[in-house]
């Protein structure tokens, strides 16, 4: 499961994808916007992706991520458009037989997607804003 959605992002279905009678760990990921970034106050964020190229960067991540460890079901979900405070932006979910393989190929996934995927971010401040995490 890789996706990019306007929709919030519905954990109990992520999380019912991921089950399996294999998985002795599932590990999630929940990505939430913040009320601050470095001590300013946070309006709202507002992402933007380039789609399909997005989708396919995702999938190649967890392609790589299935050949560095056993995974049984990976899902991958991330928003776009304008999200509040404390909505949720990235859900990463891993089921592998063993937890430290579940937590090594979350941590790979999420860490991975901010460094290539090419979804921007723009912090919306009170005083103004600021886009991050462009890649080059």
């Amino acid at each position: 499961m890789v996706t990019l959605t306007s929709e919030p992002i519905d954990v109990s279905t992520a999380l019912n994808y991921l089950q399996s009678d294999q998985a002795g760990a599932i590990d999630l990921f929940l990505g939430v916007v913040r009320d601050n970034t470095q001590e300013r106050p946070v309006d709202r964020l507002e992402y933007e992706a380039y789609d399909r190229m997005a989708i396919s960067e995702m999938q190649k991540i967890a392609d790589e991520a299935q050949r560095q460890w056993p995974i049984l079901r990976y899902a991958i979900i991330h928003r776009k458009g304008t999200l509040q405070i404390g909505e949720m932006a990235v859900l990463i979910g891993v089921a592998t037989a063993h937890r430290a393989d579940a937590f090594d190929a979350c941590r790979y996934i999420i860490d991975t997607i901010k460094k290539t995927v090419p979804i921007w971010k723009k912090e919306v401040f009170t005083s103004g804003e600021e886009w991050v995490n462009a890649h080059p």
